[in-house]
């Protein structure tokens, strides 16, 4: 079940601090009453009585003075939204350093093999980029409309750089994801910018952060504008139906600045996605399998679609897995298969339409294990695939493409965070296929 959690959001440390205010006011109260007690009980003057409490009297004061400074100074600590919410902030902030064995087409963070431009020019590089740092913020209000309500913001720095001598230093700030979430016992309601419904995962990386793992190879992982209705059992075991209108989207570039319709926008219609699923928890850790549908269209010129109308359908059935075997071991995956798919992040290896306005038609799908066998280190691999119909390509198009990762990720002290990863990407086209490596290298901390 696609529910919405975030990070930071508990309390325990703040009744822990109430807590501890009542134990030192009770412990006060409780010495001043053992003084008294001890006073008489030693039949001692009244002067000396009247000294003994006035002084224990004094030292509960300051103690009380002291913990209405703490209150006072606990309450202003932290960010706080307008209307008294507390704010939370999260992120990780990362440096990776790569290295590339051929042409791709993003150095950093590659997804294909693109051809040599020239016979002759190297095509090897190496570089380093902090374009992966990730930045949250979470808001989370007990009481809304009979339910709970969670908002949640991310950004990196993953969108685009500027023109300038100092490329990829200079990087644009992207919106990631957002969330605006309304909680009831059987049902949430979401509108926001999230993965599509019918491929909610992501392999595990800490070198594919700006675009996930396996993207061209078999992930369709496009955050999308979205409105999400999730209606589900309750239990150790959850069976439940979800239902969304995505905006649409061909993939196509925007301008640098004024946007236009793109073809999946002619179309003046949403894309629409359904999924059904089942939850489960194994050894504490929650399983979920679900499978879905998608359809959309693209807005052509009147006569141009194949068989003379001006729509072309986008439409995909999908599978996902997320299992766990043991406590340290856990299977994901997706598997998908249908047409025009580039909308929704790299379908059909990043193409839509071939000749004719014929839309691609397109298989594919990704599977990782991961192994934690310490909360402080893990590490995993897997490989995706993506095999467009070859009738429906150009005689330049991309025909296949695999991508195989391999990662370790370590937490060594405090909030450091350190990993590695390699990469091997396979780009199939008429002329042969084309092998590259990718070698990436993070540091950073989280917070």
């Amino acid at each position: 079940m696609s529910r919405y959690s975030l990070p930071g959001c508990e309390y325990s440390g703040v009744e822990m601090i109430r807590a501890s205010r009542k134990f030192a006011v009770g412990g006060a109260i409780a010495a001043i009453l053992l003084a008294a007690a001890g006073v008489l009980g030693a039949q001692d003057s009244t002067h000396t009585t009247l000294d003994s409490i006035t002084a224990e009297l004094r030292r509960a004061e300051a103690r009380i003075d002291a913990l209405e400074q703490e209150r006072a100074d606990d309450q202003s600590t932290g960010v706080h939204t307008k209307s008294g919410n507390r704010l939370e902030f999260s992120g990780r902030i990362l440096v990776n350093g790569f290295f590339d064995t051929r042409r791709v087409n993003n150095s950093d963070d590659p997804q294909f093999v693109r051809p040599d431009t020239t016979a002759g020019v190297p095509t090897h590089g190496l570089g380093m980029s902090p374009r992966q740092s990730v930045l949250n913020m979470a808001v989370l209000v007990p009481e809304v409309a009979g339910g709970q309500f969670m908002g949640d913001l991310s950004v990196d720095f993953y969108g685009g750089q500027q023109p300038s001598t100092g490329g990829r230093t200079f990087p644009l700030l992207r919106l990631r994801t957002m969330h605006a979430v309304l909680d009831w016992s059987h049902a949430q309601l979401m509108v926001g910018q999230e993965a599509p419904l019918i491929s909610p995962l992501n392999p595990t990386s800490i070198a594919a952060i700006g675009t996930p793992d396996f993207v061209t190879a078999g992930n369709l992982w496009l955050w999308l504008p979205q409105l999400r209705v999730t209606v589900h059992t309750r239990g150790s075991t959850t069976v439940g139906v979800q239902g969304a209108a995505l905006a649409p989207t061909s993939g196509d570039a925007q301008g640098a600045f004024d946007t236009g319709f793109d073809p999946a926008e002619l179309s003046g219609r949403p894309y629409l996605e359904s999924r059904v699923f089942v939850q489960w928890n194994a050894n504490e850790t929650p399983g979920e399998l679900g499978c879905g549908t998608h359809i959309g269209w693209l807005g052509l010129t009147a006569g141009t679609a194949p068989g003379g109308g001006s729509l072309v359908e986008s439409n995909a059935v999908s599978c996902d897995l997320r299992a766990p075997i043991t406590e340290s071991f856990e299977l994901r995956g997706e598997g998908y298969t249908g047409q025009a798919l580039r909308g929704l992040g790299g379908g059909g290896i990043a193409q839509e339409l071939g000749p004719g306005n014929v839309p691609i038609h397109d298989r594919g799908g990704w599977a990782q294990l991961n192994v934690r066998p310490l909360a402080i280190w893990g590490f995993g691999a897997g490989c995706g695939a993506d095999t467009p119909t070859l009738a429906d390509l150009p005689l330049t198009g991309r025909q296949r493409n695999v991508s195989c990762a391999a990662y370790v990720t370590g937490r060594p002290v405090g909030p450091i965070v350190v990993g590695i990863e390699g990469r091997r990407i396979a780009t199939t086209y008429a002329t042969g296929k084309l092998i590259g490596d990718h070698l990436n290298i993070g540091f950073g901390f989280e917070y």
